[in-house]
């Protein structure tokens, strides 16, 4: 991937309406020392938010602050699997910073015209699409602004938000 793909703090901080991102694999990242804490049993405590706060929140808290709306889904499977439990167990963070969350299980996603990669979009017009490994590494990210890649971005998050159920009443399975 080219070294000029944004990235998405830099979008984000350039943004003036509203960023989403969709997210539909079952496992990301799977070096992420904050991971292999958790499977150790370290649990973030909320109460001390110096403990957990990292500066990408920040970046969150300051486009939310903007005036920003940021909303995150995530297709899972469920069962969920190993990955998916330490997310949820952390996702307190983002929603403290002021994302919105929903989790939306695989099955209930079966009817819906789906993009072939994660991504994010950002004041309706602009998609960054992350790329992953199989085992769910960054291999970065490529840019679009086509308005109907946009449109398909767009009508795709909608529709799974619409059928997500928000953090705070999601249960693992």
């Amino acid at each position: 991937m080219s070294q000029s793909v944004p990235k998405v703090d830099e979008l984000l901080r350039n943004t003036q309406r509203s960023a989403v991102h969709l997210e539909m694999r079952d496992g990301y990242m799977q070096g992420d020392p904050a991971l292999h804490a958790w499977r150790a049993g370290h649990r973030p405590d909320p109460d001390d938010r110096a403990s957990w706060w990292r500066p990408w929140l920040d970046v969150i808290a300051e486009a939310v602050g903007r005036g920003v709306e940021i909303r995150r889904a995530r297709v899972v499977s469920e069962p969920v699997g190993e990955y998916i439990r330490y997310e949820y167990d952390v996702t307190f963070r983002n929603v403290r910073a002021g994302e919105q969350v929903r989790w939306l299980p695989r099955r209930s996603a079966s009817t819906i015209a789906l993009p072939g990669n994660d991504f994010w979009l950002f004041d309706d017009r602009i998609v960054r699409w992350g790329h992953f490994s199989g085992d769910g590494d960054s291999l970065g990210g490529e840019i679009s602004e086509v308005k109907s890649t946009a449109k398909l971005c767009l009508d795709a998050f909608e529709t799974v938000w619409e059928r997500a159920i928000p953090h705070e009443e999601y249960r693992l399975h």
